[in-house]
């Protein structure tokens, strides 16, 4: 799978250790950056990788800052983008069933490598399966996002 993935400073960390995780299990993974822990904004990130995301360029997205919600909020300003801050598995696995979430958003201060290499995991795993009363929601989403 072709995943994209970015941080700002305070994830700098935890994304380099997903990205070598990923590359090392058969993924390709665009890293969009921060390429230093030096201070940067996590805006900046969320939009390369949503972008990437929506355009195609990318089937999935990872973005990592301090706690996940910022650059939640960020990534979901791209039209297109169902990002999810996620802290354990249960959340990622049902974020791509009921939500075809697809970017995943993680805190570096609030998991630790191994579990968010397993959230990562469970979210590329899991198909959007869940029917259409899931599909209607969605759509209804989107509506929003293009009528605001």
């Amino acid at each position: 799978m072709r995943v994209a993935i970015g941080s700002d400073h305070a994830g700098f960390h935890l994304k380099n250790y997903l990205r070598d995780r990923l590359k090392n299990e058969g993924h390709e993974v665009i890293d969009v950056g921060a390429n230093t822990p030096e201070s940067s904004d996590y805006p900046d990130y969320a939009a390369r990788v949503g972008r990437l995301v929506v355009s195609g360029e990318a089937e999935r997205g990872v973005l990592v800052c301090g706690t996940g919600a910022g650059i939640c909020i960020a990534a979901n300003k791209i039209p297109g983008v169902r990002a999810a801050a996620v802290s354990e598995p249960v959340t990622a696995r049902l974020a791509r069933l009921h939500n075809d979430a697809n970017i995943i958003c993680l805190g570096e201060r609030i998991v630790g490598p191994e579990l968010a290499a397993d959230i990562v995991r469970v979210f590329l795993e899991t198909p959007f399966s869940e029917g259409e009363r899931h599909i209607r929601r969605i759509r209804k989403v989107a509506d929003l996002e293009n009528n605001c």
